[in-house]
């Protein structure tokens, strides 16, 4: 059983890193908007809350957040196999609610990845991103280090490639500001818990999964 945490700035690649890692680990794969839509589609009383918190364009408050997750690790699935924790925690508020949760159930993380990319490097891979359209495939390409063979076409489903609204340098910048201030005083906090494992964001996917991987079995 492994209870992981991911971390790691928008465009540091970590989502693409927690699909082997699931997979290797069999384990749920848990981001907070999963859980936000899961929860809004069922209909939950969480659910309708969060709604009007997104609805109205605001953050969904901590004790919120932290509610909804408590109610997903305790599923049979988490229960029994563990977890991999992806956007969640943001906050050191989080995290600390996370161990206390955690604790309560005589339980703790085993290990936080920390993907660290410089910002110059996720504003590259942000400009020069480009997504499949094809809702069943929404495969990735980077004009620079991983271009399609054919000019804005899907190698795999052959679909058109597109530029995704938020691929801009001015939303780039405002998010790499919003986790530079958030979310990096979890790096210290789990530095101290000794949990901690740092990887250097390699350019080509696989260097980074062995990295990964390595961190994990240390």
């Amino acid at each position: 059983m492994k209870r992981i945490i991911i971390l790691g700035a928008p465009g540091s690649g970590k989502g693409s890193q927690c699909q082997w890692i699931a997979k290797f680990y069999n384990i749920p794969h848990i981001s907070t908007g999963d859980i936000f839509r899961k929860n809004i589609k069922e209909g939950t009383a969480l659910g309708k809350k969060a709604k009007e918190y997104m609805d109205k364009g605001e953050l969904v408050p901590d004790e919120l957040v932290i509610d909804l997750l408590k109610n997903r690790l305790e599923e049979p699935d988490c229960v029994e196999n563990g977890f991999l924790l992806d956007g969640f925690p943001r906050t050191l508020s989080q995290a600390q609610a996370l161990s206390y949760f955690l604790k309560a159930k005589e339980s703790e993380i085993d290990a936080v990845i920390y993907i660290d990319v410089d910002d110059s490097e996720i504003m590259n891979r942000a400009l020069n991103r480009r997504t499949c359209s094809n809702p069943n495939c929404k495969a990735i390409y980077n004009i620079s280090d991983n271009p399609p063979k054919k000019e804005n076409i899907c190698d795999k489903c052959g679909s058109p490639l597109f530029v995704r609204d938020d691929d801009n340098e001015e939303t780039v910048s405002k998010r790499l500001r919003v986790y530079h201030e958030q979310t990096e005083p979890l790096i210290k906090y789990y530095e101290e818990v000794g949990i901690l494992k740092k990887v250097q964001g390699q350019k080509v996917f696989q260097d980074t999964v062995e990295l990964v991987r390595a961190a994990l079995n240390s």
